[in-house]
C-alpha cells in the first residue's frame, strides 16, 4: 500500500465572490525565483507523492510498537522486560548512552543498546537568535540528506518544528524547502528523534534557565520540511509514540498540530484515526484561479474541496481547524479574498475553523515580501468582522532562517556536513 492519494468526491460548492477589475487593485502573479520549478508533461507544476527509493534508515526502538520492542529484546538476547527499561531511558532521560544505562546488565548492554537505539541524527549546525528563545538545528540523516527543525520558547510553552521529509515534493514556488524536490520520507523515529534530541538541549539549559523541573517541549508542529500527510504512514507512528503516555513521549494530542497544503483523501483519513491532534490546512488563497499557482496540489483537491474534508474534520474530532495563510504582498492580500475567505468559512457553519495569517517572511528585491502593516490589519479586521476568529500569528527565527518557508538545505549546509562527516571518519 503506498502513501499517494486518490482523488476524492466532488464537494459542496460555494458561489464564490467576484474579484475587482483588474485596473481597481495591483495583482501579482507567483512564480519561481531563483530556480526553475519542475513541470510535468503537460507543461504542469510538477507533483511529487512517492518518496524516491533510497537506503532506509536503521530500524529504531520509535518505529516499533512496545509489543515488537519486547520481541527485538528477546532477539538480541535480553529479556523482553529490558524493552522497558530503554523506553525510560529515551523517552524520559532522552539518552541512546549505553554508560548511563546502569541498570541493564553490562553484559550484551552495547548490543541491546546499538540494535534499539542505532544513531539517526549527526547534528550539523545549531544557530541560536540573539535573545536566545529560538534554536535552528541542522540534522544529517543516516544517507546524508539533510533537515532543519525549529526549537521556540513562548511564555508557558515550548514548540518544536518538526520535519517529516527531506525536501518536499508538493514544488509551492514560494517555499524555499520544495526548490530541490523531494529526497525522501523520513522515517518514524528520524521524526521522533528530533523532539528526544530538542528535549536534551532544553535540559541542558540550552533554552535558557527552566520555567520549572522537567521542562521540555510541549509542542509539536508538523511545518519543517515536508509534507506531512505525504509521509501519512510514519507520520502518524511518530504521533502514537508522542502521546504513548506509557511507551511514549507522553505528550499532549492537543499540543500537535498537524499541517497540510490540502492531500484531502489523506485529510478524511486523519480524521478517522481517534487522535484528537490539530490539524491545519495551508490555504494562502480562497481562490482556485490563484491557488491553482500558488499551491500546485490545488490542481488535484479543489479549494471547496480542502475546506469541507477540513470542515469533516471538526465534525469528526470536535478540534478546531486552524486555517493558515502567507500574507503576501499585492498576490493575495487583497480585501476582497479576506472577504471571499469569511464567506466560503462562514458557508460551512460557525465555531469550527480560526484564521492564522503570517506576514511572510520578505527577501529584498523579490515577488515574495510581507505585505504592508496596514493591509495586514484590514485582512484580519475584515475576517474578525465576518465573525472568523483571525489572530495575526508571530513568526521566529528571521535572523536564522529558521521561519515558515525559510527551511532549505543550501550549499552551505552540503558542505558542512561534508565536513562532519570527514571529522567523524577521522576519530573513527
Amino acid at each position: 500500500m503506498t502513501d499517494q492519494p486518490v482523488r476524492a468526491a466532488q464537494p459542496r460548492q460555494v458561489s464564490p465572490r467576484t474579484a475587482p477589475a483588474a485596473t481597481e487593485i495591483r495583482q501579482v502573479r507567483p512564480r519561481a525565483e531563483g530556480w526553475s520549478q519542475k513541470k510535468d508533461a503537460e507543461g504542469r507544476p510538477a507533483l511529487q507523492f512517492a518518496s524516491p527509493k533510497r537506503g532506509k534508515p536503521p530500524v529504531h526502538l520509535a518505529d516499533l510498537t512496545p509489543e515488537q520492542r519486547v520481541e527485538k529484546t528477546k532477539e538480541l538476547g535480553l529479556p523482553g522486560f529490558r524493552a522497558a527499561q530503554l523506553e525510560t531511558h529515551y523517552f524520559t532521560h532522552y539518552t541512546s548512552d549505553p554508560a548511563q544505562m546502569t541498570d541493564l546488565p553490562a553484559s550484551g548492554r552495547e548490543e541491546l543498546v546499538a540494535g534499539m537505539l542505532p544513531p539517526l541524527l549527526t547534528e550539523v549546525r545549531t544557530l541560536k537568535t540573539d535573545r536566545g528563545d529560538t534554536i535552528k538545528f541542522l540534522w544529517k540523516l543516516h544517507d546524508g540528506a539533510l533537515v532543519e527543525s525549529v526549537l521556540m520558547r513562548y511564555p508557558g510553552r515550548i514548540t518544536l518544528c518538526v520535519s517529516s521529509q527531506a525536501g518536499c515534493g508538493m514544488n509551492c514556488p514560494f517555499c524555499a524547502t520544495g526548490q530541490a524536490g523531494l529526497t525522501r520520507n523520513m522515517s518514524a523515529a528520524e521524526i521522533v528523534e528530533q523532539i528526544v534530541r530538542a528535549n536534551r538541549v532544553i535540559r541542558e539549559g540550552g533554552l535558557g534557565p527552566a520555567e520549572h523541573d522537567g521542562e521540555r517541549v510541549t509542542n509539536i508542529v508538523f511545518m519543517g520540511m515536508g509534507e506531512p500527510l505525504a509521509n501519512y504512514a510514519r507520520v502518524m507512528q511518530a504521533v502514537r509514540v508522542m502521546v504513548d503516555k506509557k511507551h511514549g513521549l507522553g505528550m499532549s494530542a492537543r499540543g500537535i498540530t498537524v499541517s497540510t497544503v490540502g492531500l484531502v483523501p489523506a485529510i478524511t483519513k486523519l480524521a478517522n484515526e481517534g487522535v484528537p491532534v490539530t490539524f491545519a490546512l495551508s490555504l494562502h488563497a480562497p481562490d482556485d484561479h490563484l491557488r491553482d499557482e500558488l499551491i500546485p496540489v490545488n490542481s488535484r483537491w479543489k479549494v471547496d474541496e480542502a475546506l469541507d474534508a477540513a470542515r469533516d474534520y471538526f465534525e469528526k474530532t470536535g478540534r478546531r481547524v486552524s486555517i493558515e495563510y502567507a500574507l503576501i504582498k499585492d498576490m493575495n492580500d487583497h480585501g476582497w479574498r479576506a472577504d471571499l475567505l469569511a464567506e466560503k468559512l462562514n458557508a460551512r457553519g460557525r465555531g469550527w475553523v480560526h484564521v492564522n495569517p503570517i506576514p511572510l517572511n520578505p527577501t529584498p528585491g523579490s515577488i515574495w515580501t510581507s505585505s504592508e502593516v496596514s493591509v495586514q490589519r484590514e485582512f484580519v479586521r475584515r475576517l474578525n468582522d465576518a465573525g472568523i476568529p483571525t489572530t495575526l500569528r508571530d513568526t521566529r527565527g528571521k535572523e536564522i532562517d529558521g521561519a515558515c518557508g525559510q527551511l532549505v538545505a543550501t550549499a552551505e549546509d552540503e558542505a558542512d556536513a561534508a565536513d562532519t562527516r570527514v571529522g567523524a571518519d577521522r576519530h573513527s
